[in-house]
């Protein structure tokens, strides 16, 4: 079982989202919570960092939870810090949302 927490600008973000998809997502946190082993539909390491991301799918439109983990396999993982939330239009969103992550990370550390 793992210890999930949320930055205040995390929970922010899920607020600010339709009751569905805030729902989806504390569902979703639930899952990474309890279980070891989390489909890759959900949960993926972003590349070239040292952060995950947890995504849904709302119709069209994706929304994705950037979290850090404290072990280098998210199998492994005992503790996971949900840090910020993006609504993603292109993959130039995700440099932005990464260098809050990092600010953020650091902030909460």
């Amino acid at each position: 079982m793992r210890e999930i927490l949320i930055t205040p600008e995390c929970l922010e973000f899920i607020d600010n989202q339709d009751r569905r998809v805030s729902i989806k997502f504390f569902q979703l946190i639930e899952v990474i919570e309890e279980v070891k082993v989390v489909h890759s539909n959900f949960v993926k390491k972003l590349i070239n960092t040292d952060f995950y991301e947890l995504r849904i799918k709302a119709g069209n439109e994706i929304r994705v939870i950037i979290f850090s983990i404290d072990h280098s396999n998210f199998t492994e993982c005992t503790k996971a810090v949900c840090l910020n939330g993006f609504h993603k239009k292109s993959t130039k969103d995700y440099k932005k949302a990464i260098k809050q992550a990092e600010k953020l990370l650091k902030d909460y550390l």
